[in-house]
C-alpha cells in the first residue's frame, strides 16, 4: 500500500470514526431526551387532570330501598329501609348546573353534592330523561363554579386514550386511564344505544362522571360496567358526548327532550330478511309499523318499505336511524330514500314533535314518594324523610337535619301536647335523627330501658319563638 493510499485510509478511518462517534453521541443524547420528554408528558397530563378536578362532583343520595329502582353503591352506615347511595357528576354551567346519570338520582328524596374542595351542598333534580339515563341537578353557591368543556365524540377512534374521573365505590374522587376499546356498542338498554366502550376502570359510583379525552374535553358520561362480578373487568360503557349535549340542551330549553318524530317502527334488515325479499345483501331498516296520522303516514311510507337513506345519511343500523330522526329539528322536511320490491323512491317527510303525552310515558322522570313510617300506634305519629326541596321552607338550614311529621293521630299523646303535621323532629333523646327508622330505633332503645317518657327536640311548623322545643311523650308499657 502506498503512502498516499495509507493517508487516504487514515482519512476514511477518521471519517467513519467521526460518524461512529456522532452516532454513539446521538444514541446517548436520545436516551437522555426520551425520559425527559416522557416526564414532561406525564407532568403535563398530571397538571391537566388536576385542573379538571374542580369540575367533577361526588353525589350521594338517600332512597327508600323498598321503592328504589336506580341504585348505585350503598354505604356501610345504612340502616333500615332508607339507604344512601353514591354516584358522580360534573358541572356544565358556572351557575351550578350538573349532569349525572338518571339512575344515580332516580327515586332519591334527598340529593347531596360534594365539590372538589369538600363543600357539601343540597341538590335538586331539575330535569331528566329515563330513556337517555341523564339528569340535570341544580346546586346553589355564592360563587361561580368551573364547568367542563365539551369534546366531539364523533371524532373518537378505537385506540384513543381517555381517562375517567368519579367516585368509585364511594372512596372519593379517583382517576383511571385507558383507551377507547370500542364504539357504537348496543347493550339493548334502549332503542338508541350507542355506547363508547373503554378499559378505563369504571366501577359502581363512577356512574354520571365524565370521560375525558387527552385534551381535557368531555367525550362521554360513564354509565355502566359489564362484568361477571360487581367490579370492573375492563369493560366500561359511556354515553357519547354528542348525545349527552343534545339531551341536556333540550331539557334545559324545553323541560323535556322534545325529539323529532316520524311515527314509524323499524328493524334492521338481517341476511335472512334480505334473502326473503330476494336481495343479495342486507341493507337499511325495514318498516314494521306506521302510526296513524304520523309524518310517515302523511308522506306515504308503508309497512315493508326499507329506509336506506335519511337526508344525506346512510344509517348503519336502525339505532342510528332513530337517533338521527330524534335529533332532526321539528318542522324540517327530510328526503327519505326507500326500497320496496327492489324499486327505489324518494319521499319528503316533514318531522314533527313527538306527542308529549306519549313521550312522557316512556321518558319522564318518576316522582319518588317520600318514605313514610308510622311509629308505634300509641304515639300516633306518621313520619317521612325531609325532601331536599323543602328544607329551607321548613327552617332546616345551617346543617340541621330531621324527620318530617306527616300526620298526628287525633286524641294521641302527641296531639295533646301540641305536635302537628309539618313539625320536624330533630332529635330523640340525645340522638340526632335523619330518617323515620332512626326515630323508631331511638324509641325502641328508650323502651328497652323501661323509661315512661321519651324526649323529642321538635322544630314547630308554627313558631311563636325562634328555634326548636323539647317535647316529652308518654310511652305506655307493653309495646
Amino acid at each position: 500500500m502506498s503512502n498516499r493510499n495509507k493517508r487516504g485510509w487514515q482519512v476514511i478511518s477518521r471519517t467513519y470514526c467521526y460518524v461512529y462517534v456522532r452516532a454513539i453521541m446521538a444514541i446517548v443524547l436520545a436516551g437522555s431526551v426520551i425520559p425527559a420528554m416522557s416526564e414532561d408528558l406525564q407532568g403535563n397530563r398530571a397538571e391537566l387532570i388536576r385542573s379538571l378536578l374542580p369540575a367533577v362532583v361526588n353525589i350521594s343520595v338517600r332512597k327508600d330501598v323498598a321503592a328504589a329502582r336506580g341504585a348505585e353503591v350503598a354505604t356501610a352506615s345504612d340502616r333500615g329501609a332508607i339507604k344512601a347511595y353514591v354516584g358522580s357528576g360534573f358541572i356544565i354551567d358556572p351557575s351550578g348546573l350538573l349532569v349525572t346519570n338518571y339512575h344515580v338520582v332516580e327515586d332519591a328524596f334527598e340529593i347531596s353534592v360534594t365539590l372538589s374542595d369538600g363543600t357539601e351542598l343540597p341538590g335538586t333534580m331539575l330535569h331528566a330523561s329515563r330513556q337517555a339515563d341523564l339528569a340535570i341537578v341544580q346546586i346553589k353557591t355564592d360563587h361561580a363554579l368551573k364547568p367542563v368543556q365539551w369534546g366531539d365524540s364523533n371524532k373518537l377512534q378505537v385506540g384513543d386514550q381517555v381517562f375517567a374521573i368519579g367516585d368509585p365505590l364511594g372512596i372519593g374522587t379517583s382517576v383511571s386511564a385507558g383507551i377507547v376499546s370500542g364504539l357504537h356498542r348496543d347493550v339493548q338498554d334502549s332503542p338508541y344505544d350507542n355506547y363508547i366502550q373503554t378499559d378505563a376502570a369504571i366501577n359502581h359510583g363512577n356512574s354520571g362522571g365524565p370521560l375525558f379525552d387527552m385534551e381535557g374535553h368531555v367525550v362521554g358520561v360513564n354509565t355502566a360496567l359489564v362484568s361477571p362480578t360487581d367490579s370492573s373487568a375492563g369493560l366500561g360503557l359511556a354515553i357519547p358526548a354528542d348525545s349527552v349535549r343534545f339531551v341536556v340542551e333540550r331539557l334545559i330549553e324545553y323541560g323535556w327532550v322534545n325529539p323529532g318524530w316520524m311515527g314509524v317502527k323499524v328493524q334492521q334488515v338481517t341476511r335472512e330478511m334480505a334473502a326473503a325479499m330476494g336481495s343479495q345483501q342486507p341493507e337499511g331498516s325495514v318498516v314494521s309499523w306506521v302510526l296513524p296520522d304520523s309524518p310517515a303516514q302523511k308522506a306515504g311510507i308503508a309497512i315493508g318499505d326499507i329506509i336506506i337513506r335519511y337526508a344525506d345519511y346512510a344509517p348503519p343500523d336502525e339505532r342510528a336511524l332513530l337517533r338521527r330522526i330524534a335529533h332532526t329539528p321539528v318542522g324540517d322536511t327530510v328526503q327519505v330514500a326507500l326500497l320496496h320490491d327492489g324499486i327505489q323512491r324518494m319521499l319528503p317527510v316533514t318531522i314533527e314533535s313527538w306527542p308529549r303525552s306519549q313521550w312522557d310515558k316512556r321518558d319522564a322522570p318518576m316522582t319518588p314518594e317520600r318514605p313514610k313510617l308510622t311509629i308505634p300506634p300509641d304515639l300516633g305519629l306518621t313520619l317521612s324523610a325531609v325532601p331536599t326541596s323543602e328544607r329551607a321552607q321548613l327552617g332546616l338550614e345551617d346543617g340541621l337535619s330531621g324527620v318530617l311529621i306527616i300526620s298526628v293521630l287525633g286524641g294521641s299523646d302527641a296531639a295533646e301536647r301540641g305536635m302537628l303535621d309539618g313539625d320536624v323532629i330533630l332529635r330523640v333523646q340525645d340522638r340526632p335523627i335523619t330518617t323515620p327508622t332512626d326515630v323508631q330505633e331511638a324509641i325502641t332503645a328508650v323502651r328497652s330501658d323501661h323509661r315512661p317518657f321519651v324526649m323529642m327536640l321538635v322544630l314547630p311548623k308554627a313558631r311563636k319563638t325562634p328555634g326548636p322545643t323539647w317535647v316529652t311523650l308518654r310511652l305506655p308499657p307493653g309495646h
